[in-house]
């Protein structure tokens, strides 16, 4: 499903270079769940960014389920973006002036393709993650934990076969932090592909896999195992 070859990251600051990301090379299978962690600064959201199609790597290519992310134009970059992936942020990103629903259905306004069908299939995605009385709520109107499984819910409107979560428990109660792990559990076991930063040992240790980051380096790659979960 995902396949980096020799990709590297280098910006230059005040004349000098900096590495954010040195040459890596690795392939993440469907339905795998990937940890990434390391400290600040090691190259985490470096490759997580380069992953979803928003920041090109100096050096090496990157294939999303056979296509070289960029190798394309940008049009047809943000078109893959759209069909394959969903993202979950520690921040949200939710629209404050619309509700639960309206955030759920920015993806699909975004492409063209809201219908009344699918508008159904995300009302069924807020059932889901437990909203089915809040669709109509503001986020300034849902408490923290609500916000994110909005967020959650949005991740799967555009039916995406990979998920790339950044720190997604990172400001969470621990009733909530578990709701948020169990569910990227379950889209794991429903054969997606989910790869998730995160600082917190607990929370990686429910991924099948670990990538461990130090220095713009991949210093450590445990060997994929079965979830007890699964």
């Amino acid at each position: 499903m995902i396949r980096i070859h020799e990709a590297s990251k280098c910006y230059c600051h005040k004349g000098s270079e900096v590495v954010a990301l040195c040459s890596t090379s690795l392939e993440i299978s469907p339905g795998e769940f990937v940890a990434v962690i390391g400290p600040s600064g090691s190259g985490k959201t470096t490759l997580l960014s380069m992953l979803g199609g928003m920041l090109a790597p100096t050096n090496g290519k990157i294939w999303l389920g056979g296509e070289s992310l960029y190798d394309v134009s940008p049009t047809e970059r943000a078109r893959m973006r759209q069909q394959k992936l969903g993202f979950v942020f520690q921040t949200f990103n939710l629209i404050p002036y619309l509700t639960a629903l309206e955030n759920v259905q920015v993806p699909l306004m975004l492409n063209g393709s809201c219908s009344a069908e699918q508008t159904q299939r995300l009302i069924a995605l807020l059932n889901r993650v437990g909203l089915e009385q809040r669709m109509h709520h503001k986020p300034s109107e849902l408490s923290v934990g609500q916000q994110q499984r909005v967020a959650l819910a949005r991740t799967l409107a555009n039916d995406p076969a990979v998920i790339l979560a950044d720190e997604p428990t990172g400001n969470l109660d621990p009733e909530t932090r578990e709701q948020v792990l169990q569910f990227l559990e379950d889209l794991r076991r429903e054969g997606r592909t989910v790869v998730m930063v995160t600082h917190d040992p607990a929370a990686a240790s429910r991924a099948t896999r670990t990538l461990q980051l130090r220095d713009g380096a991949v210093v450590a790659d445990s060997a994929p195992r079965v979830s007890q979960a699964a």
